[in-house]
């Protein structure tokens, strides 16, 4: 299926309790004037790429689940150019739903949905997520443009973007959760990416699914993330709300945990998924947990892993925080002033790169952080 969009152009407690307090690092801010920015990705070439998830627009609005949502064509891709300090829009005009509640919380989900995470597979093969949260059957309501979202684009060299995969018909058609009280409604939204050779590797947000497309496009469930309690019979029960996917060093899938409302501190998990998958009916091993909502990570050279959680949710969706969980299992809070940060990637040479004010349709940045 062909998009028409592209245009071408040249809630964390301050972390967790068993994290050591880290030291002020040194930060810089790459580039800013972003667009709600979300996932990066270096290229082959070592250029560095953001997804925009964009404003939305004017088109199509119908109530979401934190107010009225308007589709537009605002989303982008965009390459910076790291050793000139310049940055171009290789893809605009990429669809995007945007809420209107100025109350809504300061969340992806909640301020605009669109391209979420994007990878790369060779120089020439770009692919990224474009969300869209929600009853897929709802994309009706995007009339003309009810193909567009809940599903994997991929950017060719010459400019044009095309679709790779459509995940919310498969959550339609494939819901673990169908027959469940509290989850069985179909959901899609689209979120962290790998780009392996033969196959991509998606964490769906809103079926709680981590999904494998292989090369012919057939797509398999790989992991089930069901609903749990903070505790056994104790509390609600929370949304899992898988959203960043990392390659660990053991060749296995690494899966960061947002959790639904209510957000409460210290309860998002690191999951760890064979890349053979989880037997149906299989859980997730847990890898580390004690995290406050998860919305990236990747491991860095040295073997850590970096977890970004997006905001606290006490008193308001604000902050964010970065934490380091060496190869030993030491974890330690990489101290550098986040507010809902949405995506990281990490460099040859160990430099932590962050998206910024990730939920703001102005002032997104790009941050470089040498731990």
């Amino acid at each position: 299926m062909r998009l028409k969009y592209p245009r071408i152009a040249g809630l964390v407690a301050w972390a967790i309790l068993t994290a050591t307090a880290g030291q002020a690092q040194s930060f810089s801010v790459v580039t800013g004037g972003l667009n709600n920015p979300r996932g990066l990705a270096f290229a082959p070439n070592g250029d560095l790429y953001v997804v925009e998830a964009g404003s939305g627009g004017n088109q199509y609005c119908h109530v979401g689940p934190t107010g009225p949502r308007c589709f537009g064509l605002t989303g982008a891709v965009v390459r910076i150019d790291l050793r000139r300090g310049t940055k171009e829009t290789v893809a605009a005009g990429l669809p995007s739903l945007a809420n209107q509640n100025p109350a809504a919380p300061a969340l992806p989900g909640s301020s605009s949905t669109g391209p979420h995470s994007l990878e790369f597979q060779g120089q020439g093969n770009l692919y990224f997520t474009i969300g869209f949260g929600g009853d897929p059957a709802l994309r009706e309501l995007l009339v003309n443009d009810k193909d567009s979202m809940g599903l994997v684009a991929r950017l060719l060299p010459n400019g044009a973007v095309r679709s790779s995969a459509d995940l919310a018909t498969f959550e339609v058609d494939n819901n673990p959760d169908a027959g469940d009280p509290n989850t069985g409604a179909p959901d899609s939204n689209p979120y962290g990416i790998l780009a392996l050779p033969g196959r991509r590797i998606v964490a769906d947000a809103g079926a709680n699914t981590l999904l494998e497309i292989s090369a012919n496009g057939d797509i398999r469930t790989l992991a089930v993330f069901r609903e749990f309690r903070t505790a056994p019979g104790v509390g609600p029960f929370r949304d899992a709300v898988p959203t960043g996917v990392a390659l660990g060093p053991d060749g296995a899938y690494y899966v960061g945990q947002l959790t639904g409302g209510p957000f409460a501190a210290g309860i998002a998990r690191v999951f760890r998924v064979p890349p053979e998958g989880v037997p149906p009916g299989g859980t997730p091993e847990v890898y580390a947990s004690g995290f406050t909502n998860i919305i990236d990570l990747e491991f860095g050279p040295d073997g850590s892993l970096y977890v970004l959680q997006i905001a606290n949710p006490i008193p308001n969706f604000a902050g964010g925080a970065l934490i380091r969980i060496a190869p030993n299992g030491t974890r330690t809070q990489i101290n550098v002033p986040l507010s809902a940060p949405g995506g990281l990637a990490i460099g040859k040479d160990g430099t932590v790169y962050v998206t910024n004010n990730s939920t703001s349709p102005v002032s997104g940045q790009v941050l470089a952080i040498r731990p």
